[in-house]
């Protein structure tokens, strides 16, 4: 009887992973609020690619607009991550961490910026990997 549960468990578990690829979706598919987001940070921009991680506890959203700029939404539309060689539009970083960075690397630019559920962690210029909490205190730094 164990091996029948421990082989359907892992039955099940397999089927998980086969069934969580990635699949096309168009811009109309995505979220309001990745739509709007989109529109407002990259507007006219062209969409490479957008797909949904069809996992059905907790699928999320990736878009790869044509100019590089990597877009990570939840499945609510909210920003989760972006992230960009040519940095990304300072206006998506809270202030604090945005004063934070100004005062101490005042020569990087934003590269990526992700939300957790507990901390903030960004990428900059010069290669540093900064995450704060959510009080917006500095708990790591990684080069």
């Amino acid at each position: 009887m164990k091996k029948i549960f421990a082989i359907a468990a892992i039955a099940l578990a397999s089927l998980q992973i086969i069934k969580a690829d990635d699949k096309p979706v168009t811009f109309n598919q995505l979220p309001a609020e990745a739509q709007a987001f989109i529109n407002t940070n990259y507007p006219g921009e062209k969409i490479s690619y957008a797909t949904v991680d069809d996992d059905f506890i907790r699928p999320d959203y990736n878009v790869m607009l044509a100019n590089g700029v990597k877009v990570q939404f939840e499945n609510s539309g909210a920003l989760e991550k972006i992230e960009s060689r040519n940095g990304i539009p300072e206006g998506l970083v809270p202030v604090q961490i945005k004063d934070y960075v100004k005062m101490h690397y005042p020569d990087a630019f934003f590269v990526e910026y992700e939300i957790g559920r507990k901390s903030y962690e960004v990428k900059l210029s010069n290669r540093l990997e900064i995450k704060f909490n959510r009080s917006f205190n500095v708990i790591e730094i990684d080069d």
